[in-house]
């Protein structure tokens, strides 16, 4: 019933402009036959209908409709539709022309009225037109000094809602809505008109007088997002969008809320909404300690451990600075909940010992790491120290001290590594599956690609480089990575933990990988540059120990599904204990002296699969004659 009342009170305005221009031609074509004859003596008979008339009217409003004369609305009319008039005018006379030459032969005539007619028509036409959108602008329908006139690109339940939101902010005033189903133009929702396609947003925005252009439709996939998003940099006026129902649930938005279109909106991939009951249910009430805490994924593990149920966190950073803005945000946001904080280094041992002491953490997430594989290659010691060897220390004592869940956050690039940070990160997985122990603590390890806008990231790099007006540095046009976003990173953690499987290697499914170059020219666009003019992108090669394109999953490692259809579980390969305890030993002496010759030879031994990229193989470590060759892929598993 509302729609029908929607589509009649849009018809009616419509048939008061078709009688009103229908009564502009009769008067033209009349009154200037009576300019022409009132001046002879004996002027021939003008009735006011005539059968020639009707053919006038009959013409010229065939014309009128063919040439889309009432599809636009006077409130914004302006110079596109006085070309329109005229050329509807031009048009209707000649087909004026020829239906009074095919009924009468054009008798009584004037050639004079057929020169003068169009001219005079679209004077007719165009003035009320104009009078109106400038007495509109003027009065009441200007929305108030100080008002933001918007345009809504969406007429669906998320356009209908924000119409109601802004009119009662007050300080915006939505002009009208484009949307592509044909059965919305012309109509009405909530009152403002349904003016046209999302790809006229240009055009249309100008004749509005637009200044701000809102995108309501957050059900879009993201090749609709870019072809929207594309049309609305095309007019140059800034843009913002409702939140997804996702930005929404996790937190990151509000409803009701407008924000920037981010480069996740535009990447193609669905996020993957996690099981948060149970998640919830694992969570509640427990102690958990975060190390790297200070970090992009650290401090968003906290928040998303403090908003869905854990009693006590435990933040271990070792940048003093990070520490301090991570534990005001949570203390502000969460004023309810109990947090602790220690400063310090997690491979040290007294440190991690007084962590565990202070928290009695029932779940300990391991965050910290280096991660920035170009420099790591040329910082092979303090990879080695802060992803294996403190790794080492932290697991070991969380196992003697029987915690109930220790969750190693890992990489996609520790599959089939090729560079310091893959093999290091690999070591690490080893080192916590040969400390599991099935009576106590339960070891979990989470890998995951690159995570946008996280530290170091290369959304981060891209921003400041389109800040500074370029050039992008791209390594390679046809690189390729996994991408997810901060929170879905974090919340795949605590599902993958809340799963409850010993020794498990949880990856998610990450769908297609994304390449680089698409992702430099989003964020240019984004930027609201123009590819090639404001900014360029310039190719460098790929760097030290960099991958053309990344793989989720080891040839070894038997996947299968999990009760997250998002979430696969991998059968870790065999190790043995007793050789990585060798190794950790051995990787431990020749840090401490700061032999890069033997950790070198010693990470490759352990890590057989590593196979560092651009560079000739490293030869192996040397094993005693009591130790057996590592690792033997028919070890007995620990």
């Amino acid at each position: 019933m509302t729609g029908w009342r929607d589509r009649w009170a849009g018809t009616l305005p419509r048939l008061a402009v078709v009688v009103h221009d229908l009564a502009m031609v009769w008067l033209v074509w009349q009154g200037l036959h009576w300019l022409r004859f009132g001046v002879m003596v004996n002027p021939p008979p003008m009735p006011w209908l005539s059968p020639e008339v009707g053919l006038v009217l009959a013409a010229q409003g065939l014309v009128f409709w063919r040439v889309g004369l009432y599809r636009g609305l006077w409130r914004f009319a302006s110079v596109p539709d006085l070309w329109n008039i005229f050329k509807a005018s031009a048009l209707g006379l000649v087909a004026i022309v020829l239906a009074l030459f095919l009924y009468n032969r054009m008798d009584l005539v004037s050639r004079t009225v057929v020169v003068l007619y169009p001219l005079v028509l679209m004077g007719m036409l165009g003035a009320p037109r104009l009078l109106y959108r400038a007495w509109k602008d003027s009065g009441m329908d200007r929305g108030g000094e100080g008002t933001t006139r918007i345009l809504i690109l969406g007429a669906g339940h998320s356009g209908e809602a924000l119409v109601r939101d802004l009119r009662r902010l007050g300080h915006y005033h939505p002009v009208g809505f484009l949307d592509d189903a044909r059965r919305l133009r012309g109509t009405k929702v909530q009152g403002v008109p349904v003016l046209g396609k999302v790809e006229d947003v240009a055009e249309i925005a100008r004749e509005t007088a637009a200044r701000l252009l809102v995108i309501a439709m957050p059900s879009a996939d993201a090749e609709a997002m870019r072809r929207v998003v594309g049309a609305c940099e095309h007019s140059g006026l800034p843009f913002r969008m409702v939140p997804r129902l996702r930005d929404v649930l996790d937190g990151s938005s509000q409803p009701g809320q407008l924000k920037e279109v981010a480069i996740e909106d535009l990447l193609g991939r669905q996020p993957v909404l996690p099981d948060w009951k149970s998640i919830r249910s694992w969570l509640g009430a427990r102690s958990v300690l975060v190390t790297g805490a200070g970090g992009s994924i650290g401090s968003e593990l906290c928040r998303q451990c403090a908003r869905h149920g854990a009693r006590r966190i435990t933040l271990v950073e070792t940048n003093e600075l990070a520490l301090i803005r991570a534990e005001a945000s949570l203390r502000r946001d969460f004023p309810d909940l109990d947090f602790a904080c220690v400063l310090g280094d997690c491979g040290d041992p007294a440190v991690v010992a007084h962590a565990l002491a202070l928290a009695q953490p029932e779940a300990v997430f391991h965050a910290a790491a280096y991660k920035h594989v170009p420099l790591l290659e040329g910082q092979l010691r303090e990879a080695v120290r802060n992803n294996v060897l403190a790794t080492e220390t932290l697991a070991r004592a969380c196992r003697d001290a029987q915690v109930g869940t220790f969750v190693l956050i890992s990489t996609d690039k520790a599959v089939d590594p090729g560079n310091i940070l893959g093999a290091t990160k690999r070591m690490a997985e080893m080192v916590c599956q040969g400390l599991a122990d099935q009576r106590h603590t339960r070891f979990v390890t989470v890998r995951f690609g690159n995570v946008l806008d996280s530290a170091g990231s290369v959304v981060p790099l891209f921003r400041e480089q389109i800040r500074k007006g370029g050039p992008v540095t791209v390594t390679d046009p046809e690189v390729t990575r996994y991408f997810m976003t901060i929170p879905e990173a974090c919340q795949l953690i605590l599902q993958a933990a809340a799963i409850g499987t010993h020794e498990a290697i949880y990856t998610l499914d990450m769908g297609e990988p994304v390449p680089i170059r698409l992702l430099a020219e989003q964020m240019v666009r984004l930027a609201g540059k123009q590819l090639g003019r404001d900014v360029s992108i310039v190719y460098t090669g790929l760097r030290p120990g960099e991958k053309l394109h990344e793989t989720l999953f080891h040839a070894d490692e038997r996947y299968r599904a999990t009760s997250h259809p998002k979430i696969l579980q991998a059968e870790p390969r065999d190790v043995s204990a007793g050789e990585i305890g060798t190794a950790v030993t051995s990787l431990r002496d020749a840090s401490a002296c700061y032999d890069l010759d033997r950790l070198q030879r010693l990470l490759a031994s352990a890590v057989p699969e590593f196979k560092p990229i651009g560079q000739p193989p490293r030869p192996r470590e040397a094993v005693p004659p009591t130790v057996v060759a590592f690792p033997s892929r028919t070890a007995r598993k620990v």
